[in-house]
């Protein structure tokens, strides 16, 4: 049997301000394909080129990644300001469907920074533009400056519920992660429970409550340091075990981390 098939949702960019191209970091193929021990597979994400449908027949899993525009302010019921920053109205077309569709059978998903937020507004919840302008609220954004291991370095705490999924899953109540977003949860969409916060409050780590499969998201970067980072490993061997039990057909509350 060949190994199971992850779609990594892929990012429009432009080479040289003028070559359209959909893409994922390497980092997200390296850490789906050494980590998880599946097949990584570019998403383009657009539904003009491919449906939620024909994804879902195709994958065993999804990585949600994270990408520097945000969600479209309307698929939560708020006007775009300046602070939302950039979009990516085709990528908001795919994934927020393909997030509903895939809670609703129990494909797995894990969702990473933009993609934790596409979780939380799929299932009805709303976003903060600017999470360092909220009061008592840290500068949660990449570091302007310094190398990739300087931007990606682990900069503060995440802290899970007692005996909830994340503290089950990585072993321990407190974890040490990195931090590269601007925006962050105000209002939980439905059944989304929010299982780690930072410091600060800030929601870090949901699944959903009553998901008949493996359905998890992270604030930060898993991606980063994948294979040696232990807090990274477990959430990507978590993902390739879901993976596995969706491509040999054990669907339902055999995937329930909850």
């Amino acid at each position: 049997m060949t190994r199971p098939v992850i779609g990594i949702i892929g990012n429009s960019y432009a080479i040289d301000d003028r070559y359209p191209v959909h893409a994922v970091g390497r980092m997200n193929s390296e850490a789906v394909s050494e980590v998880s021990d599946c097949i990584p597979m570019l998403v383009a994400s657009d539904p003009a080129l491919v449906s939620v449908e024909e994804l879902m027949a195709i994958c065993d899993g999804f990585v949600l990644t994270g990408g520097r525009p945000n969600i479209h302010p309307e698929e939560y019921g708020e006007a775009p300001t300046e602070a939302h920053g950039a979009f990516d109205r085709e990528r908001d077309a795919l994934t927020l469907p393909l997030v509903r569709a895939c809670v609703a059978q129990g494909q797995p998903i894990l969702g990473i920074c933009r993609g934790f937020q596409e979780v939380n507004v799929a299932l009805g919840g709303t976003l903060h533009p600017e999470i360092r302008d909220l009061p008592g609220r840290d500068n949660h954004r990449m570091p302007p400056d310094g190398t990739l291991e300087e931007k990606f370095a682990l900069r503060h705490e995440v802290t899970f519920s007692e005996g909830g999924v994340f503290h089950r899953l990585m072993g321990a109540d407190k974890v040490m992660t990195n931090t590269l977003h601007g925006q962050g949860i105000v209002r939980p969409g439905k059944g989304i429970i929010i299982d780690g916060h930072a410091p600060d409050g800030t929601p870090e780590a949901v699944y959903i409550d009553g998901a008949p499969g493996f359905a998890l998201a992270v604030q930060w970067h898993p991606e980063w340091n994948a294979g040696n980072d232990p807090v990274s490993r477990c959430l990507f061997e978590a993902l390739g075990e879901a993976a596995r039990k969706w491509q040999a057909g054990a669907r339902g509350p055999a995937l329930r981390l909850a």
